[in-house]
């Protein structure tokens, strides 16, 4: 039982951390754009973060990426210093990203931990392959959809206000990133909060199989509190901020206007929104990276730093073998005695 708790106190704190390492994804354009100050933005943003559970209960009435993630390892390998190991794992790997100012992905950490120490646990028959290759396939894709729908928005919109006055332009889509950045924080929350979600689903059903009484047999009988508790921790993380990935996300991979915050925000608002559907747990900051990108690109392709941009897509394609490999070092280590 003191394992258990361990294992969703550490849940909730990552999903904390994931707040305030992914909170840049949603202020940093508003922020650049000086629409917002520092302190107003992440309110803004926490409030949307938490406005996203109700969309999720009352309005999607499910929660399927939570479902998606649970099932990352046959259920025969879960077992708690397996979750236990992945989310230890996962949380430096966090703290680690954002103390560098690289805009990683939580949630391919915290899938990388979670099969990386059952891997250890059980080998490689533990995980299921067709989960993994769908949520490594949106590495790609994600921030590929993200770019697209920017690109093609910022088209469509340059050649709608082609000839309205570009000081008035601006001072319209000032006022429409408050509303593309509430979008955006919506997208975040349904996505990132069900991650872990997932995680503590599947530490009741390992708690079931150990006869404790507070485990549950699949995420049907999930209790209320612990989507409660997701959505409230990740709000609370992003209030928290995260003011080094700011930096990066908006000014160091393209300068961004108004109209471009506008953009990107509502294509990876989009994007988060066809994932939610699709059930498939993808990475929100390399959805509003593609984005960014897209906006750019449209400008010129010279106004995106392509060094930076290079140097997060290396960050992106080491998260989850590095995140796993850690994970399974520290199930070796301590997986006999907890």
């Amino acid at each position: 039982m003191t394992l258990l708790i361990t294992i969703i106190v550490l849940a909730l704190f990552f999903d904390y951390t994931n707040g305030f390492h992914d909170a840049a994804n949603s202020i940093a354009t508003i922020v650049s754009t000086k629409v917002l100050t520092p302190f107003q933005a992440v309110l803004w943003a926490a409030f949307f973060n938490f406005a996203a559970f109700f969309v999720a209960k009352y309005v999607i009435g499910e929660f399927g990426i939570a479902n998606t993630v649970s099932k990352t390892v046959y259920e025969q390998f879960i077992t708690l210093p397996v979750i236990f190991s992945g989310i230890v794992a996962a949380i430096i790997w966090n703290l680690a990203t954002w103390w560098l100012g690289i805009p990683s992905s939580s949630s391919h950490t915290l899938i990388g931990g979670f099969a990386g120490a059952a891997i250890m646990h059980g080998g490689f028959k533990a995980v299921q392959n067709s989960v993994i290759i769908k949520i490594t396939t949106f590495i790609v894709l994600a921030p590929f959809i993200g770019l697209v729908i920017s690109a093609v928005l910022s088209i469509i919109i340059y050649y709608l206000c082609r000839k309205v006055n570009p000081h008035k332009a601006n001072n319209w889509f000032k006022h429409l990133q408050l509303v593309s950045s509430g979008l955006l924080s919506i997208g975040h929350g349904l996505n990132d909060s069900q991650k872990v979600m997932g995680i503590i689903a599947a530490a009741l059903i390992a708690a079931h199989q150990l006869g404790l009484s507070v485990g549950i047999q699949s995420m049907s009988q999930m209790p209320d509190w612990v989507p409660f508790a997701c959505f409230t921790m990740i709000s609370l993380g992003t209030m928290s901020g995260g003011w080094r990935i700011v930096k990066t996300m908006g000014s160091r991979i393209t300068k961004v206007s108004p109209f471009e915050g506008v953009t990107a925000e509502t294509a990876g608002a989009i994007t988060l929104f066809i994932t939610e559907i699709l059930k498939i747990p993808v990475s929100t900051t390399h959805t509003i990276t593609g984005a960014i990108i897209g906006v750019g690109s449209v400008k010129r392709l010279s106004a995106v730093r392509w060094g930076v941009t290079r140097n997060l897509l290396v960050a992106w394609l080491l998260t989850i073998p590095v995140s796993g490999a850690l994970a399974a070092l520290i199930f070796y280590l301590v997986g006999g005695i907890i």
